[in-house]
């Protein structure tokens, strides 16, 4: 079975054009996750890879299934300038290695908490996992494999990510969009939630 990171790497230089850094992270009992760094007028990217080598699997199987399952990798869009956003690649990489650590399937609507800011001084410590399709294209893979989808991360502060648990994804989503929230703003205040 051919190995999909390369693949995976492909389309994002595709959608994104060509690196301009890149960064390794191994944790123990885990594969390499690497996050690439790209820059887009006034907005940086940064995407992991490394994520998608294996499937996702349900926390409750027994066994993991090394083919079926689906598979993902992460792309966070932050104004650059604006705050050291550059010390977000270990807390992407931690959320990258979820998966495999802590048994997680990442899927649209969740939460990923890091614990600590996402780089220092940011409000944010949690993201919401958005609807893939937009930036980057699905990768299609060869049978029996699922396609490698591209999950936009959407930072949360923790009012917001309170607030998402007991009223859900949707509606913090449409609160941001009736508020003209600027998620790229790496420095923004939490949109009101009375």
């Amino acid at each position: 079975m051919a190995d999909v990171l390369p693949l995976v790497e492909a389309r994002l230089r595709t959608a994104l054009g060509e690196p301009d850094a890149r960064a390794a992270v191994t944790f123990v009992g885990t594969d390499r996750i690497e996050v690439l760094r790209f820059h887009e007028g006034d907005i940086v990217r940064y995407a992991t890879l490394g994520m998608s080598a294996h499937p996702m699997t349900d926390p409750t199987a027994v066994i993991a299934d090394p083919v079926a399952g689906p598979r993902a990798e992460l792309v966070l869009s932050v104004r650059d300038g604006v705050a050291d956003t550059g010390k977000v690649l270990r807390p992407l990489a931690v959320l990258a290695a979820s998966p495999q650590v802590e048994g997680l399937v990442v899927a649209p609507g969740a939460s990923l908490d890091v614990g600590e800011p996402l780089w220092p001084g940011a409000p944010f410590t949690s993201v919401l996992v958005a609807e893939p399709g937009g930036l980057v294209e699905d990768l299609e893979l060869d049978a029996p494999l699922e396609p490698v989808r591209f999950l936009p991360l959407l930072p949360m502060t923790p009012n917001e990510a309170a607030w998402k648990r007991v009223h859900g994804a949707q509606a913090l989503q449409e609160r941001w969009l009736n508020h003209g929230t600027d998620l790229r703003d790496p420095s923004r205040r939490s949109v009101p939630l009375d």
